[in-house]
């Protein structure tokens, strides 16, 4: 993925669609947040933290993760947050994403290329920056990433709540483009740089809320949500656009059989689609409940969502 001044760029084939790659002040510290399942987490962080330790000594950018459970409001995904000058901070970003998706997401032989999505905390306060005028500074940043990008909207933000989610949907290298982007935009912000601070303080979210998902997943509504013990029973209900519920499906009931089987394994999740023209309300979105433990409420749910995902394309 080198390429001069640039360590990451999206595929090859887009290059010659992309402006010459960002020049990167080597002393500037910076830092990311993202969000990653609890079961993604639990393998970034390693056996002993042999993984996240290893990540860093190759990056040589810090890495910090949310404790087990300590979720970001209205999600059921963990915090991680990335630090450092801004070439070890991406470099940190590439190994944390290519292990979740060759360990979740790609079977051996699969295809390199499959698009995924990844979550990133921003502060409110600088989300201006990376929009632009009219929305021109998002649109210049999706041609040249060619990787789809949505942020959540002010007004969703729980109360007390500073940062918002920008969703990025593509291909890994897609994905880092921009990443490095937008990273390199809030860079520039001094109340970016101010804000790093503990990278979850969060209170506890016991409460509904929005998931601020890609396209095609809506609104998540928490039924049950005890914190203090990791096989606690609980559910969620997510919403899925009604012209996607076959991906969740499969043919003849087969993605569905799937992800159940891999959340038995986990421990022991259900899975209940709505019948046609039950939807969330307000939305032309299917209600898909999830039960189980927290940890295979989390798993299930990111499989489902990954598989809309792949249907989406991308935005140019």
């Amino acid at each position: 993925m080198e390429n001069g001044d640039s360590i990451y760029n999206s595929s090859t084939e887009n290059a010659q669609n992309q402006s010459p790659p960002p020049v990167h002040d080597d002393d500037k510290t910076t830092y990311i947040k993202f969000l990653l399942s609890n079961a993604e987490a639990g393998s970034v962080i390693g056996k002993g933290g042999s993984t996240i330790n290893d990540f860093q000594s190759q990056s040589g950018a810090r890495i910090q993760l949310s404790r087990n459970f300590e979720f970001f409001p209205g999600t059921s995904d963990r915090i991680v947050m990335v630090s450092g000058n801004i070439d070890d901070v991406l470099k940190a970003i590439d190994l944390v994403l290519t292990k979740v998706l060759e360990e979740f997401y790609v079977d051996d032989g699969g295809d390199s290329e499959h698009r995924s999505r990844v979550r990133l905390v921003v502060p409110n306060i600088c989300c201006g920056g990376i929009i632009g005028k009219g929305g021109m500074i998002i649109k210049s940043l999706i041609e040249d990433s060619r990787a789809a990008i949505k942020i959540s909207p002010p007004e969703n933000m729980y109360p007390g709540l500073r940062d918002r989610l920008v969703t990025l949907v593509g291909a890994i290298g897609e994905q880092m483009r921009a990443i490095e982007l937008i990273l390199l935009k809030l860079s520039e912000d001094h109340n970016y740089i101010q804000s790093i601070n503990a990278p979850f303080p969060y209170p506890a979210a016991g409460f509904n809320g929005m998931n601020y998902g890609l396209n095609g997943v809506g609104g998540k509504f928490q039924n049950s949500r005890p914190y203090n013990k990791e096989e606690a029973a609980s559910s969620v209900t997510i919403g899925v656009a009604d012209e996607h519920i076959g991906l969740v499906v499969g043919r003849g009931g087969r993605s569905l059989t799937e992800i159940s089987q891999v959340h038995k394994l986990v421990s022991g999740a259900r899975i209940k689609i709505s019948d046609r023209g039950d939807f969330m309300s307000g939305t032309s979105n299917r209600k898909v409940t999830i039960s189980g433990s927290q940890r295979a409420i989390s798993v299930a749910e990111d499989m489902i969502t990954r598989k809309v995902a792949s249907a989406v394309p991308a935005m140019s």
